[in-house]
């Protein structure tokens, strides 16, 4: 027995095939990319022709692999599983047909709009109510944005999605109207009620929006038709999305409220699994995986892709030698002090109207001087956060993402967030959540995931680096008070 994982993220969709036992079959993986398009004024959108087309090539490519592979072509694909980024949006007519490009969750130019939305409505109220926060992430903002800047469109829009369904129908057909959105996908709109587990009322009509704007919400998956994908799925059950985070927790084992799974990748984000209700500080999200589990932590915009930044604007040693240079300053950065806000910021505290900024310069600053102090500051945003989930004193954390091939990445990280960090053996993460979600649901139990080595952190850096916290937190506060 095979199952399909499919993982649509903001700069690639991945897809393999993973065993009864949820190991994946390293030969069947295949990886697609397609360009974010991004602009000064804070544009983030991807073309949903371009994401369809990779994801088509990505699964017929995944299964190809299996035709070539004995082993493989002997065993039958019984499901599909798929994780995709949450808050993302895209608006068609009644037919299907894009009218809007796909808004990602780092499209920033409805900030004005959400802090407009801030002044009408409490936002500790919404978030208590939605578990998510009035902010730029979240599709309030953006329809209010779409509907202010360009009201043609808005007009003429007869559905909104989350990207992965749409994608979903193009690829097995049916009538548009009639596809429905998992609790795990719908959660991360801004417009879900985590408690009732529907579509949250009150905030759906100030977006305004209707119910037949929107999927319905249900988790039953769909018997793939034989005349989609060229009939290389036929009848295995498709399970629609979930949000890449809840899918990243179930990925790495981190499914019980005292394990923590930290992923560090474009973004970052830490979060752990409750039974049932949740209660969450404000700042923090909660959403749902389904109907039995919640999903509680932050994530912060400003990871792996500031990273990138400074390799493509910095000059940085080459990959051994910056994981060399990294590895032999094992103390804070002592004279730089970084805010490193260059995407709007989320958790903890969604100040959306900051800007990065470094403190500290002087003429014998260098490149990797910088490249560490920004590294820093994006490690202290998780470590602000850690110390704001519930279950903070008792917590197991389990890290995945690109850092865990960077064994000086993840000591500093632990160092900074003062607790032992243990490694995912799964690189794609998110991927294997979305198998796993799939096997779940088709009865399997006792996954066990694979993990590598567990990181400590060492007594005097943890001093040195809360600290550092300290002074950063203080920074902030005289810079943007």
């Amino acid at each position: 027995m095979l199952v399909l994982a499919l993982d649509l993220g903001t700069s690639s969709v991945r897809a393999a095939l993973f065993g009864a036992d949820g190991r994946r079959h390293l030969s069947s993986t295949v990886q697609q990319t397609y360009p974010l398009r991004t602009t000064a004024d804070g544009m983030a959108e991807l073309d949903p022709q371009e994401v369809l087309a990779a994801t088509r090539a990505c699964l017929i490519g995944a299964l190809a692999k299996r035709q070539r592979t004995p082993a493989l072509r002997r065993q039958a694909v019984v499901a599909v599983g798929v994780s995709s980024f949450w808050h993302g949006l895209m608006g068609t007519d009644a037919e299907g047909r894009p009218l809007t490009p796909i808004l990602t969750w780092a499209d920033s130019r409805c900030c004005a709009d959400a802090a407009q939305l801030r002044a009408h409505y409490d936002e500790a109220d919404y978030h208590s109510r939605t578990g998510c926060m009035l902010r730029a992430s979240f599709w309030p903002a953006k329809l209010a944005w779409l509907r202010r800047a360009q009201p043609r469109v808005w007009r003429q829009v007869a559905r909104w999605w989350s990207p992965a369904d749409w994608m979903q129908w193009r690829l097995l057909g049916g009538d548009p109207l009639a596809l429905a959105t998992a609790h795990g996908m719908a959660t991360g709109t801004g417009l879900y009620d985590p408690t009732a587990m529907t579509w949250a009322a009150e905030p759906l009509l100030a977006a305004g929006l209707d119910l037949g704007q929107v999927p319905v919400i249900r988790d039953e998956p769909m018997r793939v038709p034989s005349s989609a994908l060229g009939g290389l799925l036929s009848d295995a059950l498709w399970f629609p999305a979930i949000g890449d985070g809840a899918a990243n927790n179930l990925g790495v084992g981190a499914t019980e409220p005292n394990v923590a799974a930290i992923n560090f990748g474009t973004s970052g984000a830490i979060r752990v699994v409750q039974h049932g209700g949740a209660q969450t500080p404000l700042g923090l999200f909660r959403y749902r995986i389904d109907t039995q589990r919640s999903l509680v932590g932050g994530a912060i915009s400003n990871a792996g892709g500031l990273r990138q930044w400074c390799l493509d604007t910095l000059r940085l040693p080459a990959a051994a030698g910056l994981e060399a240079a990294m590895a032999a300053r094992p103390q804070p950065s002592p004279h730089l002090g970084v805010l490193p806000f260059w995407l709007a910021e989320r958790a903890p505290t969604w100040r959306e109207d900051l800007s990065g900024a470094i403190v500290g310069l002087r003429q014998s600053t260098t490149a990797l001087d910088l490249y560490q102090a920004i590294t820093e500051a994006t490690y202290q945003r998780l470590a602000t956060i850690l110390d704001r989930l519930p279950t903070r004193g008792s917590l197991r954390v389990i890290v995945g993402g690109g850092i865990q091939h960077s064994p000086a990445a993840v000591q500093r990280l632990a160092d900074c967030l003062g607790v032992p960090l243990i490694i995912s053996g799964e690189p794609e993460t998110s991927l294997r959540g979305a198998a796993v979600l799939a096997l779940e649901r088709l009865g399997a139990r006792r996954l066990t995931p694979e993990l590598g080595q567990t990181v400590r952190p060492r007594a005097a850096m943890v001093r040195a680096y809360a600290q550092q916290r300290r002074m950063l937190a203080a920074l902030e506060e005289r810079l943007f008070p």
